[in-house]
């Protein structure tokens, strides 16, 4: 057996070399080489779960790195030696010593800290020591990238809470980063392991669905992409058309977030168009658009149904042209136009135009949330949360006013918007319109929206905004802005709700000293604490400020001309508040309203019910509790 496996691993390594050597320096292939006989050395007593040589994982990523994301000779070396200072005696400086410092660079971003130097965890300190890295070279991620492909690739050989460990890992961070640097195959293929060795039994469905499917449409199918091919030859032009199936993962996420069984689930496949860009003088975009008219002169077009990735391209650098046509069987289908190159970009992502400018293009837009994320003095449980919103699975893009294009997650909000084009235009935000149509600051936005922000210098960041923010530029400002305003010196109780002026009395937790809650004196709970926690009882000095405390009044009168406009002048124009909302009722000429709005003090309150009170027509103007209202 052993035999067998020296055989094995030769075989093996002589493809990663005979790959490198195509591109390559023969003195790189030197350094290569030595690479795998120091790796080979230094893993020779260490098994794999499965009970082979250690020694073909790190292989296993070097012909990853090699062959998939065609790296050049120091990453692939990197990826041989991932594992040498982590697993074995071997040090950085050896390292250094033999390969340089490029090599020792990359290889010490992918080796974990020992145990005893973790500064928030295990998993993200790791995470922080990546993305830490991105900011200076790409290359070490990909390193990463590679190294977790093949680890999911031979999970099964683990434990199933093992497996859940790292499948959880890939889907939360290592899928969407793949995504994010522009590597579709690879990030298709984490998704899909993930989901695999999380949730086993709807994978094994999902699969048998579309396995189904495959069985049950290939006819029609492949009559439909006969006579595209055929109408694309008519014309000339050189294309591979082919039906490609959405992936389980992807089917399943589309199926929650749309409420949808696989059955009633639109467009589980796509047929997709790829046309040689050498073959005429055109652009891109031109052979792209010649095509797209020559299939809607063969096929109906489902009315705007066409999306332009090709002048929009994706955050991830996604580029093709997306149509529904109606073939002859009688339903939608989705065909996805491309180039050649634009598939070779979708599978290499931020690799495929291999200079350090295209390379440095990719991660610029995410350099400064990373840093800002990483080195942020204050990291607690929302820290990987904060990283994630930089590489969102998928992205909106939307325009201000003037056309200046906006990349956003998608479910972003006009707060995200407003933060992307200006942190004092978000700091003070207090509506939008979208598409000419007036919306509130949380209002969802769509592909294609036109956005303007309208500020006042009064508004700023609410304690909910962060709940409707996606991206971590809002999210940042949002706290920052929340952190510096003065923390209220108590809270209010929640059933009574006290305002400042009432007969209120303190009452301090039993088990956080520093926490005094104010009650109304007639507080069924304050009663009921006193009487259980006396000591806990202190006196307090519950003043108003600039704070609003909302009230709700019910208002009885006898219904007459302007009774509204009368109510609605003495609360805005002679108190200058606001109002929430105003609700009427009407029977048999006696009006009964609820008007709900802020008031600073309870003095004020009764002022303002006095003065209603004075209305012609106004009978009673009553303060509704809490209880009364619901």
């Amino acid at each position: 057996m052993q035999n067998d496996y020296s055989r094995i691993i030769q075989e093996r390594a002589d493809h990663v070399f005979n790959v490198m050597a195509k591109r390559v320096s023969a003195e790189e292939m030197c350094r290569i080489r030595a690479a795998f006989e120091l790796a080979l050395e230094a893993h020779a007593p260490q098994k794999r779960k499965t009970g082979e040589p250690y020694i073909l994982h790190p292989i296993a990523v070097a012909t990853i790195a090699a062959e998939e994301l065609m790296l050049g000779a120091n990453p692939v070396i990197a990826c041989f030696l991932h594992d040498v200072v982590e697993d074995t005696p071997y040090t950085i400086e050896d390292i250094r010593e033999r390969f340089g410092d490029d090599v020792a660079f990359l290889v010490r971003v992918v080796t974990k800290k020992p145990t005893h130097d973790y500064e928030l965890s295990k998993q993200l300190d790791n995470y922080r020591q990546l993305l830490n890295s991105m900011q200076y070279d790409i290359r070490a991620i990909l390193v990463k990238l590679a190294d977790r492909l093949h680890n999911m690739r031979t999970l099964a050989s683990m434990k199933p809470e093992k497996q859940m460990k790292i499948a959880g890992e890939t889907d939360y961070f290592y899928a969407p980063l793949a995504n994010r640097l522009g590597l579709y195959n690879i990030k298709t293929e984490l998704e899909n392991l993930s989901f695999r060795f999380r949730c086993p039994d709807e994978f094994d469905e999902i699969s048998a669905l579309i396995a189904r499917h495959v069985e049950a449409n290939k006819d029609n199918l492949e009559t439909f992409r006969g006579q595209i091919a055929d109408a694309l030859a008519a014309a000339g032009i050189k294309a591979r058309v082919y039906v490609d199936y959405r992936r389980p993962f992807s089917l399943w996420r589309k199926m929650k977030k749309y409420g949808d069984d696989f059955n009633h689930l639109k467009y589980r496949h796509f047929v997709e168009v790829v046309f040689d860009e050498t073959q005429t003088s055109q652009s891109e975009k031109e052979m792209a658009m010649r095509i797209y008219c020559i299939l809607t002169d063969r096929f109906k077009e489902k009315h705007c149904s066409m999306s332009n990735y090709v002048d929009s391209p994706k955050e991830n650098g996604y580029q093709s042209i997306h149509v529904k046509l109606l073939p002859d069987f009688g339903r939608w289908q989705e065909l996805h136009i491309s180039s050649e190159a634009m598939i070779r970009q979708s599978q290499l992502g931020c690799v495929a135009e291999r200079t350090e400018s295209n390379i440095k293009m990719w991660i610029e837009k995410f350099r400064k949330v990373l840093h800002d994320t990483i080195s942020s003095p204050k990291r607690d449980e929302r820290y990987m949360e904060d990283i994630i919103t930089a590489f969102y699975n998928d992205d909106i893009q939307v325009f201000t006013p003037t056309g200046d294009k906006i990349i956003l997650p998608q479910n972003a909000t006009v707060i995200d918007f407003a933060y992307e084009v200006h942190t004092a235009l978000g700091d003070h935000a207090r509506y939008a319109r979208i598409n000419n149509r007036l919306e509130p600051v949380d209002a969802r936005l769509r592909r294609g929206d036109v956005i303007e922000i309208f500020t006042d210098e009064e508004s700023h960041p609410e304690q909910d905004w962060e709940t409707f923010a996606h991206t971590f530029k809002a999210r940042k400002a949002i706290r920052r802005y929340l952190e510096n305003v003065p923390k209220p010196l108590y809270c209010r109780c929640p059933e009574c709700n006290p305002i400042p002026g009432e007969e209120v009395i303190g009452i301090r937790n039993h088990y956080d000293p520093e926490m005094i809650t104010v009650h109304k004196r007639d507080c069924r709970m304050a009663i009921s604490m006193a009487s259980s926690y006396g000591d806990d009882v202190v006196s307090v000095d519950f003043l108003p400020d600039r704070t609003l405390y909302p009230v709700t009044l019910r208002v009885r009168a006898v219904d007459r001309s302007h009774l509204f406009i009368d109510l609605v002048d003495c609360i805005t124009n002679t108190f200058h508040l606001s109002m929430e909302s105003f609700n009427t009722q009407t029977a048999r000429n006696i009006v009964v309203c609820r008007i709900r709005f802020g008031v600073h003090s309870h003095s004020e309150l009764k002022t303002i019910i006095n003065h209603i009170s004075a209305i012609d027509g106004v009978d009673e103007v009553r303060h509704l509790d809490e209880e009364d209202i619901i």
